[in-house]
């Protein structure tokens, strides 16, 4: 298993990935279609500050992060998910991924990362909190900050 840096190769299983997830583990409604930003990744997040790194496993997509820039030396954490096969902690494949997200925000001298999520992902709550992430309230988010309509609770980590 390897993190990389997107590549255009990866757009199917990204999709494949996250949407799957959405919609048959969280029973959310919500196709591709929905999210514009995974049909044009490039573009969308690999701009200023931001990246896009995928976990490859025998050439499969099996999870993912992003960093979007939102300006002000600040990101917002999207897209960070990992496949059932690929979970806990003895696989570390989501620590792998928030590691190579917060070694680019170190480098890139970034002061903050944001993110919002559902309030269903328990388990991804309590991977951020033991990640350094401290929740915070809706109105403390940049104004930049892209909201997404099923965002219920938001944290905050500071880089350095």
């Amino acid at each position: 298993m390897i993190i990389e840096a997107y590549k255009d190769e990866h757009q199917d299983g990204i999709i494949q990935l996250i949407v799957g997830i959405q919609r048959s583990e969280f029973d959310l409604d919500i196709t591709a279609d929905d999210q514009p930003d995974l049909m044009n990744i490039q573009d969308f997040y690999i701009t200023g500050k931001g990246n896009f790194w995928v976990a490859v496993d025998n050439d499969h997509v099996v999870g993912t992060i992003s960093l979007l820039d939102i300006g002000d030396d600040t990101v917002a954490l999207r897209k960070m998910f990992v496949a059932e096969s690929h979970r806990g902690k003895e696989k570390g494949v989501a620590n792998q991924l928030l590691n190579t997200a917060f070694d680019w925000a170190e480098a890139n001298q970034l002061k903050a990362i944001y993110l919002g999520t559902t309030s269903k992902f328990l388990a991804a709550h309590r991977f951020y909190e033991k990640n350094g992430f401290s929740e915070i309230l809706k109105s403390a988010l940049p104004e930049a900050f892209p909201i997404m309509t099923v965002d219920t609770k938001f944290y905050k980590r500071e880089i350095g």
